[in-house]
């Protein structure tokens, strides 16, 4: 336990007050909800889980302690949204990596794009031109709209990896050419409205929790009958709470 910038208890006991009250929010919106996607139970749930995670970075700092709960998904969660209730303008930021995994083809895409499909040793207005690999990118993303390339990568000769999708909101539409000096840098977490990525990580993690569960299947077929009759149930119980956890935390 550091001694730099320790809390005080007193901070700590704000802390778990903070912790009450929202708990007790949190119950309320569940109680008055008006359906599966009422808004009002999403921004309770975010304010807990944020008051639950300060209350337990200050009681670990304060006294070395830690809570018997933690939030499910907390790593790498979004905010809670504090954003305009009803937007006027929208910013959608897009991230998809490519590897360059077929060089050749990638090239002969450009080249063909280029409108040269003469002999690579002709000379004149049918001659092939030469394409470097940079050049063949921008041919070919000046030519395609990006989902048509996410639709068709492997003919250019692209293997996707991970993609990202953000929807942020904004009170209204900024002016011309007003971020385009730096259009990623000033994006505010607490006004993106959803996010949905793509990665091979998250098939891995499926692949692993089936590896478990195929286990845990093999131990109960060697269990003994006496063994409790619940536990399907339970599963399916466990499940159906992580869908709900993760349906809060993305707000969807």
């Amino acid at each position: 336990m550091s001694d730099a910038a320790q809390p005080t208890a007193a901070e700590v006991r704000a802390a778990a007050e903070a912790v009450k009250a929202a708990l007790d929010r949190h119950l309320a919106a569940v109680e008055r909800r008006s359906g599966d996607d009422d808004t009002a139970v999403y921004e309770a749930f975010n304010a807990l889980a944020t008051a639950a995670e300060a209350y337990d970075e200050l009681l670990y700092d304060r006294y070395d302690e830690v809570t018997p709960f933690e939030i499910p998904g907390a790593d790498g969660a979004l905010p809670p949204y504090s954003g305009p209730d009803e937007p006027h303008a929208l910013s959608l930021l897009i991230r998809r990596d490519y590897a360059v995994a077929e060089p050749q083809r990638l090239l002969a895409q450009a080249r063909r794009v280029a409108g040269a499909d003469g002999p690579a040793d002709a000379t004149g207005p049918g001659a092939r031109a030469a394409v470097s690999p940079l050049a063949a990118l921008g041919v070919l993303f000046g030519e395609y709209e990006p989902d048509e390339i996410a639709s068709r990568h492997k003919e250019f000769g692209l293997e996707e990896g991970d993609s990202t999708l953000w929807v942020t909101a904004a009170e209204e539409l900024p002016e011309p050419g007003e971020w385009l000096d730096a259009p990623f840098e000033h994006v505010d977490p607490e006004r993106i409205v959803c996010r949905f990525d793509v990665s091979a990580v998250f098939d891995e993690d499926a692949e692993d929790d089936e590896d478990d569960e195929d286990a845990e299947d093999e131990h109960e077929e060697d269990a003994e009958d006496g063994e409790d009759a619940d536990g399907e149930e339970h599963g399916a119980e466990d499940a159906d709470r992580a869908e709900v956890v993760d349906a809060r935390r993305s707000g969807v």
